[in-house]
């Protein structure tokens, strides 16, 4: 259905409409008893195979989606019931933003890619705030934070500890995004002493709470070797929990399929999609490498198939996240995820001639709720937080060496 369907008339729609649009149907969905059920019935796969522990956080599996698709934390939940094992949400800003004029994402069906310059547009902390009161019972969920456009670059700090601050009670997990164009403008941004310079009221307000929250730093695929080295020491050095690699690029346009006087007439932007896959599978292992596999890292950029997601987890991944195969792959593209990651654990499994969960049979589909749970914002204050596993609230957990 959604292949002979549904995909043309999102497809025939500019991709921010189309966009829209689905959001503002799942949102329906979850006011719709047993709606959020339904969806998890037709795209959620449980299995425990699929499970696993990072930074102390137990995930259902490794797929997430990733920031950008729900910038203000709308639907969490019922991305959630859509299969997904977390749901990372942002970029935040502290004060809203219209960001660029549109047009400004594109898609470049011949290489399965996305062009987008929206410059980070979103509607401000203080919406992000009433959306996540509603809850987010049961999917974990990361806060993807960054400075508003035209913060100066001296009062870029001030804003990511607002952020982290404000934030803080109802995000498992927290991204960094120095990645982004508003973030990133001269060669300054990736130095130790830049990098520290943001982490580290982060890291000083986190000492004083007594719950703690993974802090992750989302780089780009344009990295010099060089800077991916810098970033990797401040991930062994630092509080830091671990890295998120990657984001779009600027760089790769070559060898695209897209004719060259398309791609002049979209313009500037990033490139995501297929483009994006070797880079980074090559960033996510040069890190693994270079950090001794000691540190959690969430690969995003380019997972377009099933294998684009196991090569991704065999390099050294412990987590992955869609976005532009997503869009091109639809809604059941996290059920046929998961059912390849229980089709390689079955398979390893028998060459080494051990009993695996895998080989058990999956466990059904969950029974449809009595009621479902209501959509009223908790009292003023009261947290939200999906419950993470038990965690010191020192500045590294358990799983850091």
């Amino acid at each position: 259905m959604y292949r002979k369907l549904i995909e043309p008339l999102l497809f025939s729609l500019t991709i921010e409409r189309a966009h829209r649009i689905v959001l503002l149907l799942l949102r329906v969905m979850g006011l719709i008893p047993g709606g959020r059920w339904l969806l998890h019935r037709c795209y959620g796969v449980s299995h425990p195979v699929l499970e696993r522990e990072v930074f102390g956080i137990r995930f259902p599996n490794p797929i997430g989606l990733a920031a950008g698709f729900d910038r203000n934390g709308e639907a969490v939940r019922e991305f959630g019931a859509l299969g997904f094992g977390f749901v990372e949400i942002g970029t935040v800003t502290p004060r809203p933003q219209e960001g660029n004029p549109r047009p400004r994402v594109f898609r470049l069906p011949k290489d399965h890619a996305i062009v987008n310059r929206i410059g980070i547009a979103n509607r401000g902390l203080d919406a992000t705030v009433r959306y996540l009161r509603r809850g987010h019972e049961g999917v974990i969920l990361g806060c993807n934070i960054g400075k508003n456009t035209d913060t100066p670059a001296a009062q870029a700090p001030a804003d990511y500890l607002k952020l982290f601050r404000s934030l803080y009670q109802y995000a498992d997990y927290f991204t960094v995004n120095i990645s982004c164009d508003n973030a990133c403008h001269d060669a300054k941004t990736y130095t130790k002493e830049h990098l520290l310079k943001i982490l580290n009221p982060l890291f000083d307000f986190r000492r004083g709470q007594s719950d703690y929250r993974p802090i992750m730093l989302k780089i780009s695929p344009d990295l010099t070797d060089c800077e991916i080295d810098t970033v990797t020491e401040v991930l062994t050095s630092s509080p830091l929990d671990g890295i998120v690699a990657t984001n779009g690029t600027h760089a790769c346009r070559r060898g695209l399929h897209t004719s060259r006087a398309g791609l002049d007439k979209i313009g500037s932007g990033r490139l995501s999609g297929a483009p994006l896959t070797q880079r980074a599978v090559e960033i996510v292992r040069r890190i693994h490498t270079l950090s001794g596999g000691n540190y959690p890292i969430i690969g995003s950029g380019g997972m377009m198939t099933p294998d684009d997601v196991l090569a991704m987890l065999d390099a050294g991944a412990d987590l992955v996240q869609l976005y532009t195969g997503y869009i091109y792959n639809g809604p059941g593209f996290v059920r046929s995820i998961c059912e390849a990651l229980i089709a390689d654990a079955n398979r390893k499994a028998r060459q080494t001639g051990q009993e695996s969960p895998a080989a058990e049979e999956a466990p059904e589909p969950p029974a449809a709720p009595e009621t479902e749970p209501s959509d009223a914002p908790p009292a003023d204050g009261a947290p939200s937080a999906a419950p993470a596993a038990d965690t010191p609230a020192a500045d590294a957990p358990a799983s850091r060496p």
